[in-house]
Order: structure tokens, then sequence, then C-alpha cells
């Protein structure tokens, strides 16, 4: 079954409609990750999903400085460009237009180069 990825540490994607966001078509599986420890640890063990549902401004009291959903976005292009993999399928729920458009934008550029 396809895997997406949804990175948000508010909107559970599992109530109302928020996976209307996601760049794949159901059925999938949805693995809710809320911090950017909690992204890539989970990419690390088990490898690129086949979509990612992005939010911008992120909590996260495990950490000392809070990391973004840009964050995570400037992480899974290193570890695409390391491991020889493309990005996969995208979309972004947050509610930060600047950030929204930061993200869109690093992922395009890197497509664009490759």
């Amino acid at each position: 079954m396809k895997k997406l990825l949804w990175l948000d540490d508010v909107r559970n994607p599992f109530e109302y409609d928020w996976l209307i966001f996601s760049p794949i078509e159901r059925p999938f599986e949805t693995i809710w990750v809320k911090s950017f420890y909690e992204f890539t640890e989970w990419i690390t063990k088990n490898g690129l999903p086949d979509a990612i549902c992005f939010d911008h401004d992120l909590g996260d009291n495990r950490e000392e400085e809070i990391k973004s959903g840009m964050d995570c976005a400037k992480w899974l292009v290193e570890y695409c460009l390391d491991n020889k993999l493309q990005i996969p399928k995208w979309n972004i729920q947050s509610a930060n237009p600047a950030g929204k458009d930061n993200i869109n934008g690093l992922l395009l550029t890197f497509i664009k180069s490759r």
C-alpha cells in the first residue's frame, strides 16, 4: 500500500478531511509525524514514502531550536542527493503562505536541477 507521510504538529490527518491535501489517490497508509526529529527518523528507518504533506510551523519540546517544515524539506533534499533518489510527490497544508512558498520553491528547484 502507498504511504503518505503527514508532517504537522497540530492538524490531525484523521480528523475533518485534512487528507484532501494528499498528492496521491486513496487508498494509502497515513503516517503522522509532528517534528523534524520524527520526520527524519521515520525516513531514515523506512526510506521515502510515496508522498509527503508538509506543514511549515512546527513545535517540538525535544529540540533546543525548533525546526520548521522548511528544515525538513532541506533535509529531504540532502537525503535524496546523498541516496540518488527523486523527491516524492508533495503538497503543503501550512497556513503560513511565505513558508509554503519557500518549501515549494526549494523542492521545485531541486527537481529542475536534476
